[in-house]
């Protein structure tokens, strides 16, 4: 069997074709439902000239798109084809999201009806789009109405079950791609190969379960066995499933191992809902990203005490900080708990700490995987204990690139000593006992709530208001996000906080708009006017 997603998804739905694959609310859908609406849908996308030319040539389905079992549908059925799905960040507004769909040469487009006014807006500017797939969620209310010239998702599956994509040969060297704010302009699309993704998910998923390491081969009769050992993996995605965490460590995983994927019904995380699925499905696990999501969980278990979560084994978590507190206070109320915590990022996996009772683990210490090094700028190793600061370089299975990006690809992943590395950006200092205590990534970048904002788009866009001279924005800490973001701005006269703020998040999604805004006599720059992000941050905390 191929070391492909699609493949083994198919495998599992012709073993397990009556298990559950996908819970959402009241919409529960089969392994033998998943797979045959995936089908219909490839059928669509293949009609609209979706597919992969066997050069390496790859059609690009775009999905804009909350949490929900079309996500998964949609995403599977592109994957039938050979082609790439494309996340597409659902907060987006009009020029983000024409920039993402132009630049990824998306043909295929899914969304969701609420969404829809911002399709309208910039679909006339993009001739590549063959089709758009309406997935309807306001239920003929909230003022939402269809798209012209969009076609009713459901009507597609129901069109298409007649003539579904047939199934076809697909290669590990396939590819997948992300869409990450990354660390310096507009969103990239980081391309990897689907095989050693999932060979890597084989190897390390099946001991959580108490079974060994499997093959793509052994994937065949792996579902029913997982079933009759009730070892089908459970799983809460809690994160959004356009982000690198809740696709590549919550849902992918989950479904090669015939598991059911939990998705939360509320567009705003509510911590009660998750609990409340959690012990009302049996569930075993649950991912998040970081604090952002953590810490209201354990608030939650404070506020109603006594839910049976018995069932509950595994947090997964990536993309922001987890700080051992809150850890302790989420096994506090699930002993039997296991926390891990991943150091990663979509240009590649670095590193984990593991958290149990009686086992803590430090904030922001992670365990090196074996092919990750921490190099210093004339790429020397960092010497352990030594308090030296080096960046991180990725070995191992390295992505390909970014997508029409070749002078960014250059700087991010390159050869060291005859090895080729993944560089993220992140910055650590290597302890004695060879583990790592991560500093972070460099200052343009504000993490906040798992969301990457990056600095000068920020900048650039608060620079149009008629009262603004010059910023710089920088992220200052915040309990819940990780970091919040700041603005910290010079001006010929008053400054009207909410106006400006509300300038920002006309222009941009509303999570890079800044929280409050400093205004100070001028803003820190060096004499060759270059920013001085390091005082601008040192104004906004006293300041802020």
């Amino acid at each position: 069997m191929e070391a492909h997603y699609a493949t083994v998804w198919e495998a599992i739905a012709d073993a397990v074709p009556g298990e559950d694959a996908i819970v959402q609310g009241g919409v529960r859908r089969t392994w033998g439902q998943f797979e045959s609406r995936a089908a219909a849908l490839a059928g669509a996308f293949a009609d609209a000239g979706a597919g992969h030319d066997g050069v390496g040539r790859e059609s690009k389905i775009a999905l804009y798109l909350y949490n929900s079992p079309e996500y998964m549908e949609a995403y599977f059925g592109a994957l039938k084809l050979r082609a790439i799905p494309v996340n597409v960040n659902y907060r987006y507004l009009d020029d983000e999201l024409h920039y993402l769909l132009e630049n990824s040469d998306s043909t295929v487009v899914v969304f969701h009806s609420s969404l829809g006014d911002r399709i309208g807006r910039v679909r006339d500017r993009l001739p590549l789009v063959q089709r758009w797939i309406e997935v309807d969620d306001t239920g003929g209310a909230g003022g939402a109405s269809h798209l012209d010239g969009a076609e009713c998702y459901e009507d597609v599956v129901a069109a298409w079950s007649l003539s579904p994509a047939p199934r076809i040969e697909r290669s590990a060297t396939d590819v997948s791609m992300i869409y990450t704010g990354g660390t310096t302009g507009m969103p990239k699309g980081v391309m990897s190969e689907i095989g050693p993704g999932l060979l890597t998910g084989l190897a390390t998923l099946p001991p959580i379960l108490g079974l060994p390491p499997h093959t793509p081969d052994e994937m065949v009769g792996a579902p029913r066995k997982l079933a009759e050992l009730g070892k089908r993996p459970r799983t809460i995605v809690a994160c959004p499933l356009m982000h690198g965490t809740g696709i590549g460590i919550g849902a992918n995983p989950t479904l090669t191992f015939a598991g059911c994927l939990y998705l939360l019904e509320g567009r705003h995380f509510d911590p009660h809902e998750a609990w409340d699925m959690a012990e009302r499905e049996a569930v075993h696990g649950i991912t998040v990203v970081g604090d952002p999501f953590a810490r209201p969980l354990a608030r939650a278990l404070e506020e109603r005490p006594g839910r049976d979560l018995s069932s509950m084994l595994l947090m997964a978590s990536a993309g922001a900080m987890f700080s051992t507190e809150v850890k302790d206070a989420l096994v506090a109320h699930v002993p039997q708990l296991v926390i891990v915590d991943f150091m990663a990022s979509t240009e590649g996996s670095m590193g984990q700490s593991v958290h149990s009772a009686g086992r803590p683990a430090e904030t922001a210490r992670f365990r090196l995987n074996t092919d990750v090094k921490v190099l210093t700028e004339d790429d020397r190793e960092v010497e352990p204990g030594s308090g030296e600061v080096g960046m991180l370089a990725v070995g191992g299975s390295v992505p390909l690139g970014y997508y029409k990006d070749p002078e960014k690809s250059a700087r991010t992943f390159r050869v060291v000593d005859g090895v080729r590395y993944s560089f993220p950006g992140d910055y650590a200092t290597v302890e004695a006992d060879g583990t790592i205590t991560l500093l972070g990534r460099g200052s343009q970048v504000i993490n906040t709530g798992g969301e990457k904002v990056f600095a000068e788009e920020v900048e650039e866009v608060l620079k149009t208001h008629a009262s603004i001279e010059d910023c710089l924005v920088v992220g200052v800490p915040d309990e819940r996000f990780g970091s919040r973001v700041v603005a910290v701005v010079s001006a010929a006269g008053d400054v009207d906080e909410a106006d400006v703020i509300a300038h920002a998040k006309s222009k941009l999604a509303s999570f890079k708009a800044p929280k409050s805004v400093v205004v100070v006599d001028a803003v820190p720059r060096a004499a060759n006017g270059k920013a001085d992000y390091t005082a601008a941050r040192s104004l906004a905390n006293v300041r802020d």
